[in-house]
């Protein structure tokens, strides 16, 4: 057999080989990528949050007065500009998520004097959610330029206002639920919780976040 006749019967063969070659290739570096896409980006992550953990220990270190560059007679900090520009971006978080949380407040408020009146409250139903939902989402992104105690501060009063909202929705669906007859001391005692909750416990963590917001950003003089 010639050679043009061995590489004639061949070709076939080949032609399914050679494809499959290239496709392992090609799956190779595609793996290849995609690990080094993997490390990059667990990289950029960690470098992040050290640079957020670094700020925030900053901020907490410049409002109790130990931050670096401050003398011990009192003189102004050689980093005067930083120092300025660190505290507002603190001050800048908390306008953002104040007046959600105040929104929250008013629109929980709006839903349970709805539920007390026996009015419609599907709007405000949503509305209180919808409203816990976002500053939920504001402290996510705005958490590491907050002191820790505000941000402590603002997530204990998100779930009391939620623990109050759902002993509300609770309230509601035993009006409307005629198969288990829920008696009428169990309706007493969500309309017990759901005031308790929101007039007594979440109305003094706010309380006490507007002082702490006051004191760390309401410079004296």
């Amino acid at each position: 057999m010639d050679v043009e006749t061995l590489f004639g019967s061949l070709a076939p063969d080949i032609l399914p080989l050679s494809l499959g070659f290239a496709g392992l290739i090609i799956a190779f570096i595609a793996l290849l990528h995609s690990a080094s896409v993997r490390r990059t980006q667990q990289g950029q992550y960690v470098l992040m949050r050290e640079k957020a953990d670094l700020l925030w220990r900053e901020l907490d270190d410049l409002r109790s007065g130990s931050a670096p560059g401050v003398s011990p007679e009192g003189q102004k900090p050689d980093n005067t500009v930083t120092a300025e520009e660190r505290y507002r971006t603190e001050k800048h978080a908390y306008a953002q998520i104040w007046p959600e949380i105040w929104r929250l407040h008013d629109r929980l408020g709006l839903f349970l004097r709805s539920v007390e009146a026996g009015e419609p409250a599907g709007e405000l139903r949503l509305e209180a959610r919808n409203a816990a939902l976002e500053v939920r989402r504001l402290l996510n992104t705005q958490r590491p330029f907050c002191s820790e105690q505000v941000a402590e501060l603002v997530t204990h009063l998100v779930d009391t206002e939620i623990k109050a909202h759902l002993a509300a929705c609770r309230y509601l669906d035993m009006l409307k639920d005629v198969s288990t007859q829920p008696t009428q001391e169990d309706r007493q005692n969500l309309q017990e919780k759901y005031h308790i909750l929101y007039d007594g416990e979440a109305r003094e963590l706010i309380n006490q976040l507007t002082t702490t917001i006051r004191r760390r950003t309401i410079q004296p003089g």
